[in-house]
């Protein structure tokens, strides 16, 4: 279990930067390999409002598996109450969905989404790595200067490039419906400090609704890591259940990134 956040850091940086592991290719939901040049970075998030519903990947969105051995959470364009969203039904799985950016400047940029959880986890935790799940999480991945790490990160930037053969991110933040935890509570992950999650919905509260969001990427990234942001290089989603063996139908609506005129 401890590899567990390498593995998420790995699988995200193939999906976000196209970056190919040893064997050259990735994997899509259904477990065929594409060659990595075709995904191609963007400038913006594409909209799951801009789609008609249908089986498969969203446009512009890249499948990611966290190990070979977890089952996939299965994620779906529907129409659902009079638009185009994002299900994803998770039943003791844990995989996502990811689009890689071009690099782009952090100052007043904002990320902002919807999304609806239909159940909590009760038995979920996300400050203890055994229990460690979600209904619903969105990940902002960041470059930054790798030298200026601790020893222990940059061994755990080592074993990740060990795993998937390529660099790692410098940083993530990870916005997530906790199980338990207070809303507002920055968690860092049990492994590795590069990994800083932001609870912005918690248990049963507004479960059945659409929350809204809208958040600081460079308030929010300042004070979960005491310094500036580098550049964003890429977004993705995940529903994942496998570590509480239990499963959740959530959605998401479109995820966009606004620049903002400073005050």
């Amino acid at each position: 279990m401890r590899i567990r956040p390498l593995l998420i850091f790995t699988c995200l940086l193939i999906a976000l930067t196209g970056c190919a592991g040893p064997g050259g290719s990735v994997q899509n939901e259904s477990g065929q390999n594409f060659q990595v040049d075709q995904l191609q970075a963007q400038d913006e998030l594409p909209k799951f409002s801009m789609e008609t519903a249908r089986d498969g990947l969203p446009t512009g969105w890249n499948f990611y598996r966290i190990a070979p051995y977890k089952k996939n959470t299965v994620y779906r364009l529907e129409n659902y109450q009079g638009r185009t969203v994002l299900s994803a039904n998770a039943i003791t799985s844990a995989s996502g969905l990811a689009v890689k950016l071009r690099p782009r400047q952090t100052n007043n940029l904002w990320l902002q989404w919807e999304w609806k959880a239909t159940g909590a986890l009760p038995d979920a935790d996300n400050a203890q790595s055994l229990q460690d799940d979600a209904p619903l999480r969105l990940l902002v991945a960041f470059d930054g200067n790798k030298s200026k790490l601790s020893l222990k990160e940059k061994l755990n930037f080592e074993m990740a490039n060990l795993i998937s053969g390529q660099e790692m991110p410098y940083a993530t933040l990870m916005y997530i419906w906790s199980g338990k935890t207070p809303v507002d509570t920055i968690i860092t992950n049990a492994h590795t400090s590069r990994i800083k999650m932001i609870v912005v919905d918690s248990g049963k509260e507004g479960l059945g609704e659409w929350r809204r969001h809208s958040r600081d990427l460079a308030a929010d990234y300042k004070r979960a890591y005491g310094e500036a942001p580098g550049e964003i290089i890429g977004v993705a989603l995940l529903t994942d259940t496998d570590n509480t063996k239990s499963e959740t139908r959530a959605f998401y609506g479109d995820i966009e990134l606004v620049r903002k005129n400073a005050k």
